[in-house]
């Protein structure tokens, strides 16, 4: 097999225990315009079949170790997506039924008929090519149809698209909702670069990732003496922000006792440090981002009616992936594009195979995930295509994070929560971080408090 893949040329792999027929085959396909690769028997044919995509297989029938009736089956089972032409000595009625039916395209009597095999090779290099074209023309359409770093085609999300451009010059708090990796933060972004606001900073905190004891002062400041390690005057981001757009992601983290002080803040424009005495006035646009259902986080106590319709001024929502699976095409060839690139690898594309489950999975972590599965399967191809293997292997490998995220917004609605036992082997694995056990388990650093309240109360002493 040759290590450096063509992607402008189809590839053959010529399998016969016969180096004399290898020998003429890869001339007339060298002539043909096709990479050419070769294997002594059916089990390198196998391992090659496994490895990489193949656009055209020349097999022969009787070999050594296996025969090509069990490199069709692998073919068949794997959908390679590889045109395959069964050839023998021995031909009968029933071989040819058999080879029909494992998915041969042709039935090649040796002597070889050579007319035959050019047509059969013409044929596959001009699919070869339309393929390309096509895959090709995805990749342009998508770096046309990018929008605020996002790419989408779909009725969907251009009216998303056309939102953001409406509200970017006017709305002064806004609420971004969506799954999560459905792209809040691109979208949160596009406010601001679109708005009066564009030369003055962006600032983002991620309310799932401050520690607890410390909301107050990452957000509205301190001075210096106001808790233990306060050595000097801090500005918040509130005030760092001043003039432009603070983003709130995981809005639905922050506890209760900030959401109060955050309410004054948006209501009054001023922000008070923490041991401070006199409030600071402070010009910000506040842009929060959830993949919660607050309206249920209010009902559970966990967050506040009147912050949630502060911050719900205006609300827009970005569609979850699978409900827009005509963007799937295009955000699969940008995203080759850009990794094919990165590793330096002569990935062009997808095979049809590939595509069709890339269409079929639920896409739980959205984008995210599609973007993942595709950084991971370029990287691990061998070929010029994406195969469904390549496909099948970078899904199995996939975060746990992606595995646990479903298509409900609330935890509730995320699946059955981890059990003790999972706790516990996170915070193991973790040495007792709980915030990158959370992160193993797949819930907030919140979620995964409440679990350690919820199992110590059932087994007081277990140390859950």
């Amino acid at each position: 097999m040759p290590n450096r893949e063509d992607s402008s040329r189809p590839f053959l792999l010529l399998v016969d225990d016969d180096p004399e027929i290898r020998s003429l085959l890869r001339e007339i396909a060298g002539r043909g315009g096709f990479e050419v690769a070769e294997a002594a028997n059916g089990r390198e044919a196998i391992d090659a079949l496994r490895r990489r995509h193949v656009d055209l297989m020349l097999v022969d029938l009787h070999m050594p170790e296996a025969s090509g009736f069990d490199v069709l089956r692998e073919a068949r089972n794997s959908r390679t997506g590889t045109q395959i032409a069964l050839m023998t000595g021995h031909s009968s009625i029933d071989n040819a039924v058999e080879a029909i039916k494992l998915g041969a395209g042709e039935f090649l009597p040796k002597p070889l008929d050579l007319p035959r095999v050019r047509r059969l090779m013409d044929g596959v290099r001009v699919e070869f090519e339309n393929r390309q074209a096509l895959l090709e023309h995805d990749a342009d359409m998508a770096e046309r149809l990018e929008c605020f770093g996002m790419i989408g085609r779909s009725p969907a999300m251009q009216e998303l698209f056309s939102m953001v451009r409406r509200l970017a010059p006017h709305a002064r708090t806004v609420l971004v909702t969506g799954e999560t990796g459905t792209g809040k933060e691109l979208v949160s972004k596009a406010l601001h670069d679109l708005g009066p606001r564009r030369d003055k900073r962006f600032a983002t905190v991620n309310c799932s990732a401050v520690v607890e004891t410390l909301f107050e002062s990452e957000l509205f400041g301190h001075v210096r003496g106001a808790f233990t390690g306060a050595t000097h005057d801090k500005a918040g981001l509130f005030e760092a922000a001043h003039g432009g757009t603070l983003f709130l992601d995981e809005i639905g983290e922050l506890p209760l006792a900030v959401q109060a002080k955050l309410l004054r803040t948006l209501e009054n424009g001023e922000v008070q440090r923490v041991g401070a005495v006199e409030p600071r006035r402070v010009d910000v646009r506040v842009i929060a981002a959830t993949n919660r259902a607050l309206d249920e986080e209010i009902v559970k106590g966990r967050f506040r009616s009147d912050l949630y319709y502060r911050l719900n001024v205006v609300e827009v929502t970005i569609p979850p992936l699978r409900d827009r699976i005509e963007d799937v095409p295009y955000l699969t060839a940008a995203f080759v594009r850009r990794y094919s690139r990165e590793f330096g690898k002569g990935v062009s594309g997808v095979t049809p195979e590939a595509e069709d489950r890339l269409q079929q999975w639920p896409w739980p972590g959205n984008i995210r995930e599609l973007k993942n599965v595709i950084e991971r399967a370029c990287l691990l191809c061998e070929g010029h295509l994406l195969t469904e293997r390549d496909v099948h292997r970078a899904l199995q490998e996939r975060p746990r994070l992606a595995v646990r995220l479903a298509v409900g917004t609330s935890e509730e609605e995320q699946g059955p929560p981890p059990t003790a036992q999972e706790v516990r082997e996170a915070l193991d694995d973790t040495g007792g971080n709980k915030s990158l056990a959370a992160r193993r388990l797949g819930v907030s650093r919140r979620a995964l408090y409440r679990l350690l309240e919820k199992y110590e109360d059932a087994n007081p002493g277990t140390g859950a």
